[in-house]
């Protein structure tokens, strides 16, 4: 039966829809370089959206750490044993900054090269390489701020990343008002007024979360000497269970990634609705992501304090809060695209693309608000992080990737099919995920006893 416990409900709303409205804001500073941009130059537009899909390779492999760590610390947590928190907080700290650290060196060195990956456009390119040239510099600080984060939502201190998120917002709005187009005398700086605007926004996020971390937070009660030492067998937990997760989100992010290489050498109106139709998309696919986090750590301490008549009637009860989240989403994609295009100064043709992507995408936020918290939330959140895993490398790899590849560039069918092809993962993963969650193979305890 579904749970009756009013506990749950509170502390799945509470922490669902405090992290969507948190991701909501971070995602906002990526719609309003898109807005502004949009406004300025379609070719502005398009370079950026390139640079971002670079950025959401590194927001995968960032969060893939922070889920790891998010998973093995809410049993922890079930358990209330802080000190290992604490050594986790540090091993996804520096996992953060390596990954973060290697993308910048990559981007510097190569810098056409990674753009020439999303698209042939000169004209497009070399507006990225302005964006990337400075953006590149918050990596490092976007990571830090991420694991920081992570940790606090573990101990289910949800509040300071929305406060945060927000301060980084009008950071980012101000300064792209008066760079980009130039005004009140600052200088027009385009997309390098954009970037300037984003890295701003993430520095001020990083000093806000640092100094909240270390000076307020009192269940954590951390200090900057906890970051400076590793814990060995901590850390080989902490491998096991985070190469599955991170093989996952990896592989998803390189998969979106791609896509944006398919459709940047189709034509430039494909990539520029794309870039519209994509941002909105994953504006309203946070809801979801919000529920998957929440799902992991609900999940994750049930599982962690051994109540397991608890952990499956809060499976079946999260599956149905998934299903109406999945259905308002959907509705709302439909319904907001209209005002929203209507903003855009695009041509007909971008306009039309951008349209029928959205409404397309209507469908896969239905599916993917199921199958996706499903997955990473309950399934991953109880233990078992390989089904995600294996799920993505048969679905995304041996399926969607080669029929989307032939649909472009073998049978040079349209962009709105090729758009079809690469969203149908969304569809069929529903399908294992009911199966596998209903189960209940996938409940492991994965702390150690408090003695080891």
């Amino acid at each position: 039966m579904f749970t009756k416990d009013r506990d749950f409900y509170r502390t799945f709303i509470r922490l669902c829809g405090t992290l969507m409205l948190q991701q909501a804001v971070i995602l906002s500073v990526n719609l309003v370089d898109n807005l502004m941009l949009g406004t300025y130059s379609e070719a502005a537009l398009s370079g950026v959206a390139a640079v971002n899909q670079i950025q959401f390779v590194l927001q995968q492999f960032v969060y893939a750490v922070n889920n790891a760590m998010i998973v093995l610390g809410s049993q922890y947590w079930g358990q209330k044993r802080i000190g290992e928190v604490r050594r986790l907080s540090a091993i996804g700290l520096w996992t953060g900054q390596v990954i973060a650290a290697t993308l910048f060196l990559l981007v510097s060195f190569f810098p056409q090269q990674a753009l020439h990956l999303f698209t042939t456009s000169e004209t497009i390119s070399a507006e990225g390489v302005k964006y990337l040239s400075i953006i590149r510099f918050s990596y490092l600080f976007f990571a830090a701020t991420t694991i920081m984060l992570g940790t606090m939502r573990i101990v289910e201190s949800v509040r300071i990343a929305l406060r945060v998120s927000l301060v980084s917002l009008v950071v980012n709005v101000c300064i792209n008002f008066l760079l980009i187009a130039g005004r009140f005398g600052f200088p027009e700086l385009g997309a390098r007024g954009a970037a300037i605007g984003t890295l701003a926004a993430r520095v001020v996020e990083f000093a806000i979360v640092a100094a909240h971390l270390f000076t307020r937070e009192k269940r954590l009660d951390l200090h900057l000497s906890d970051y400076l030492k590793i814990d060995r067998t901590m850390l080989r937990d902490f491998i096991r269970v985070g190469i599955p997760v991170l093989i996952a989100s990896g592989t998803w992010g390189v998969w979106n990634a791609l896509q944006t290489v398919i459709l940047g050498h189709m034509n430039e109106s494909a990539i520029a609705a794309q870039s519209i139709s994509s941002t909105v998309f994953l504006l309203l696919k946070v809801t979801s992501v919000g529920a998957s986090s929440a799902a992991a750590i609900i999940i994750g301490q049930a599982v962690g304090s051994g109540d397991m008549d608890k952990v499956r009637s809060y499976t079946r009860t999260l599956q149905v809060l998934f299903l109406c989240i999945g259905a308002t989403l959907g509705l709302a994609m439909a319904l907001i695209r209209i005002p929203l295009l209507a903003a855009y100064r695009v041509s007909e043709e971008t306009r039309a693309l951008a349209n029928t992507y959205m409404l397309i995408q209507s469908v896969v936020l239905l599916t993917m608000s199921y199958e996706m918290p499903t997955n990473t939330g309950i399934i991953a959140g109880g233990g078992d992080t390989r089904f995600a895993m294996i799920l993505d490398l048969v679905g995304i790899w041996g399926i969607v990737m080669p029929l989307s590849f032939l649909c472009a560039f073998t049978w040079k069918l349209s962009p709105v099919i090729v758009i079809m092809c690469l969203n149908a993962d969304q569809v069929f993963k529903c399908v294992p995920a009911f199966f596998r969650v209903n189960g209940y193979k996938w409940i492991k305890k994965l702390t150690r006893p408090a003695s080891a």
